[in-house]
C-alpha cells in the first residue's frame, strides 16, 4: 500500500499542471503572508470569533466557492465541487485564539520574524486554507471530488472543539439557513478532514489525544479564623483535593496525564474560606486509560471533601463536580491511505517524513467518529505558542502550502489523471445497501 501510495504521488507531483501550481504557489507566498497578518490582526478570542469569520467568508467568496456560509456556531465554510462521483475533503483552520479581549494582537516586524499573539497558532493555518483555495482556482485543476475550505470555532481551551464538534454532528446535504438547521445541514457528508496548525509540513499527526475538564468548586459556611475554627475550609478541602490528585499515577504509555491549572478562593487570612475552586486538566492517547484517571481524579476529589468535613458537628462542606471539557481521544492505522499519502508528498518535496505523537486538534472529532484525518504543518517556523511572545518565521513557508496542496489532490483525483485515494463512503455505503437488497431478494 506504501509503495502505491507513493508512486501515485509521484504522478501527482510530475503532472504538468500540477508542477505549475507548485511553482504558482511558490510566487504567491506573499500574499499568503499578507493574509495571515490581516487575519491575525483581527482580534478572535474563543466565543468571539464572529468578526474574523466575517472576513474569512469575505475572502472564500471571493475565490468564487459555492455555499460559502456562516453556519449556526460561526464555522466558516464553502465549495469547490469536483467532476465525478468523488469523495469529499474539508479542509481547515480554526479562527480562535488563547488570548483575552483586549489583547493587543498588532503584528511587529523585526529580524524577518513576525510577531503577534496568534500568528502562528493559528493565523498560518488560516493562511494555508486560504492559499490552498487561491491555487486550486488559478490552477482550472477538476478534482474527481469536492473540497470543502473552512474555518472552525471553538478549537482552543474551553471552546472545547465547539465548532467540528457541530460539523460533524450529522450529515445532510447543504441547505438554505433557516431555524432549527444545525451546522450539520450546512455541509455535506465528509469522508475526510484535514486539520492546518502551525508547524512542519514534514510531520502527519494521526493519532488524537483526548482530554476531560473539570471546575471543581468546595462549597461551606466559612467563618472567623480563630471564633469559628474547626468549621470545614473550602480552600483546605481543595488542598487535600490536588495532594490526593497529585499523588495518581497514570501509566507513561499510552501517555495520561493530569494537572492543576488554575485555583481561586478565599476571602481574607483571617476567614474560613466558603468557597474554593480548581480548574483540571486529564488527558490520554488512549480512551480507556482517560476514563480510568478520570474516575480516579473525581474519586479523590470527593475523598478530600469527606476527609475534610470528618469528625466535626458544624454545617459541612458540599463539592460541586462541572465537566467543561470533553474532546475525544481516537486512532488510526498509520497505513491509512490519508496518513501515507501525507507522507509521501513530504517525501516528493524532498523531507523527511515524521509520524508525530499524538495532539488534540479539530482532527480529534473526526478520528474517533472513523473519519480518515490528519493534522498538517502550515510551514514556517514559530515559536512561543500561546504567549505574548509568539513569532513566525515565513522563510520556506510555501512549502507547507505546496505540501498540504499534493495531499489533497491525491486524496481527491483528478479527472482523466488518477483515481481518489479517499474513500467516498456515502457511495461504498449504497452499493453495500444494495448488495444487501438484491440477498434479500435472492
Amino acid at each position: 500500500m506504501s509503495d502505491r501510495i507513493q508512486e501515485i504521488m509521484e504522478q501527482v507531483s510530475a503532472h504538468s499542471d500540477v508542477r505549475r501550481s507548485l511553482a504558482w504557489i511558490h510566487a504567491d507566498v506573499e500574499r499568503t503572508i499578507e493574509e495571515q497578518i490581516e487575519l491575525t490582526e483581527i482580534a478572535a478570542p474563543s466565543f468571539q470569533e464572529a468578526l474574523r469569520g466575517e472576513r474569512f467568508k469575505e475572502k472564500l467568496e471571493a475565490l468564487f466557492l459555492e455555499d460559502v456560509c456562516i453556519d449556526p456556531v460561526g464555522n466558516v465554510t464553502g465549495i469547490r465541487r469536483g467532476v465525478g462521483d468523488g469523495p469529499t475533503l474539508l479542509i481547515c483552520a480554526h479562527l480562535d485564539t488563547v488570548f483575552p479581549a483586549g489583547t493587543d494582537v498588532s503584528v511587529k516586524r523585526r529580524e524577518g520574524r513576525l510577531f503577534a499573539p496568534g500568528i502562528a497558532d493559528d493565523g498560518r493555518g488560516l493562511a494555508t486554507v486560504l492559499g490552498l483555495a487561491r491555487a486550486l482556482q488559478e490552477s482550472g485543476i477538476k478534482t474527481r471530488g469536492d473540497i470543502l475550505f473552512g474555518a472552525t470555532v471553538g478549537e482552543e481551551g474551553l471552546g472545547d472543539l465547539r465548532g467540528v464538534k457541530a460539523l460533524f454532528g450529522g450529515h445532510t446535504q447543504a441547505e438554505p439557513a433557516q431555524a432549527g438547521l444545525t451546522s450539520a445541514d450546512y455541509v455535506p457528508r465528509i469522508d475526510g478532514f484535514i486539520s492546518i496548525e502551525p508547524g512542519s509540513p514534514s510531520r502527519t499527526t494521526y493519532l488524537a489525544t483526548g482530554s476531560r475538564r473539570y471546575r471543581i468548586t468546595f462549597h461551606g459556611q466559612g467563618g472567623h479564623s480563630f471564633g469559628d475554627f474547626g468549621t470545614p475550609s473550602a480552600i483546605h478541602a481543595l488542598g487535600r483535593a490536588i495532594a490526593n490528585i497529585a499523588d495518581l499515577r497514570p501509566p507513561r504509555d499510552p501517555k495520561t496525564t493530569f494537572n492543576v491549572g488554575e485555583i481561586s478562593g478565599g476571602t481574607s487570612v483571617n476567614t474560613i474560606a466558603q468557597r474554593a475552586s480548581m480548574l483540571l486538566d486529564l488527558r490520554s492517547n488512549s480512551l480507556a486509560e482517560l476514563s480510568a484517571l478520570e474516575e480516579q481524579a473525581l474519586c479523590a476529589v470527593r475523598a478530600a471533601c469527606d476527609e475534610e468535613n470528618r469528625g466535626v458537628d458544624r454545617p459541612k462542606l458540599r463539592v460541586e463536580i462541572e465537566k467543561i471539557g470533553d474532546r475525544p481521544a481516537g486512532e488510526q492505522s498509520p497505513d491509512a491511505p490519508i496518513v501515507r499519502a501525507s507522507l509521501a508528498a513530504a517525501r516528493v518535496l524532498g523531507l523527511e517524513p515524521v509520524l508525530d505523537q499524538a495532539q488534540s486538534t479539530d482532527a480529534n472529532v473526526p478520528i474517533q467518529l472513523g473519519i480518515p484525518s490528519v493534522t498538517l504543518g502550515g510551514g514556517g517556523d514559530c515559536g512561543g505558542m500561546h504567549t505574548l511572545e509568539e513569532f513566525f518565521d515565513p522563510r520556506g513557508s510555501h512549502v507547507g502550502v505546496q505540501h498540504a496542496f499534493l495531499t489533497m489532490l491525491a486524496l481527491v483525483g483528478v479527472r482523466d489523471a488518477w483515481e481518489p485515494l479517499l474513500e467516498n463512503r456515502s457511495a461504498s455505503q449504497s452499493r453495500s445497501l444494495n448488495c444487501g437488497a438484491d440477498e434479500t431478494l435472492v
